[in-house]
């Protein structure tokens, strides 16, 4: 029972808002292009694997991530006690827990076609450099959203067995969105991350970070805002998409506090009722 709260404590099985960002944006991509004139089990049978495909890259990459931040984590108050931090998980089973789970989700991944396969195999290099990057560069937020959003452009493929301008843009879009949540989750080590030496834009843009988040969010609302155009959505689509504007640029972005480290927390938490909010409004889209 120890080794399993270990386990559970290493993946964040107690924190689903990790796997639930990397699911919104395959469900999103989903739904933008699933007909659903035709039968639903194969809706429900994609959205299934996508979802269980998240869990278990998202665990495998926070074992990947913690080994190789061992030594930052030690010295941040807030991951100083993880298992392999504090010791009591070694690196070596650490890594064959990782083996395992991304054996798994590549018994997931078979199930597709082999253009979504080939797609997803090619990410695998983002997913397991991204915890390098906070060496060498400010924008590791960049290299997240690059890969916690490459799930939007595999659904796609998924049912098209092809790539779209659409998916793309959306794409493109989400990306700046994560580039704004994970900037504000940043803001919870900026003191720590700023004396061991570690990069992040919540770093960079610290001196004024709400138009950096305006910026970013505003992008993610054009992309969606296009992809109602280029779908042909009618009209309460896009009244629909006043909800999630106002949950980002007001409560995310005017209502922020970045020196309370609670209420950082608690803004990037809320991506996941936005992550329904986008969902709700894409089948508002494609149903009425």
């Amino acid at each position: 029972m120890n080794q399993l709260n270990l386990f559970i404590e290493l993946t964040r099985l107690k924190k689903p808002i990790g796997f639930m960002l990397l699911f919104w944006p395959c469900i999103w991509g989903l739904t933008l292009v699933y007909d659903f004139n035709s039968s639903l089990n194969n809706y429900f049978f994609f959205s299934f694997l996508f979802l269980v495909g998240s869990i278990l890259m998202r665990s495998a990459g926070c074992i990947v991530n913690d080994v190789v931040d061992k030594n930052f984590d030690q010295k941040v108050e807030r991951t100083k006690n993880r298992p392999i931090a504090s010791g009591k998980v070694t690196v070596k089973l650490a890594l064959i827990y990782s083996i395992i789970l991304c054996g798994l989700a590549f018994l997931v991944l078979i199930n597709f076609n082999k253009f979504t396969i080939y797609m997803a195999l090619l990410s695998m290099p983002l997913a397991f450099t991204y915890p390098l990057m906070k060496r060498i560069t400010y924008w590791p937020q960049l290299f997240l959203g690059i890969t916690f959003n490459y799930g939007l452009v595999l659904a796609w493929i998924s049912v098209s067995n092809s790539i779209s301008l659409v998916s793309i843009a959306f794409y493109l879009g989400a990306i700046f969105w994560t580039l704004g949540y994970d900037t504000i989750y940043g803001f919870q080590d900026i003191k720590d991350d700023e004396i061991i030496g570690v990069k992040s834009t919540s770093i960079k843009f610290k001196n004024d970070p709400k138009k950096f988040l305006l910026f970013c969010y505003l992008i993610f609302i054009i992309s969606l805002i296009f992809v109602g155009i280029k779908m042909n959505f009618k009209f309460y689509y896009f009244i629909f998409l006043t909800l999630p504007a106002i949950q980002l640029f007001i409560f995310q972005i005017k209502k922020l506090d970045i020196s309370n480290t609670f209420d950082c927390l608690n803004k990037f938490k809320s991506n996941n009722f936005l992550g329904m909010l986008i969902l709700i409004n894409i089948f508002i889209g494609k149903l009425i």
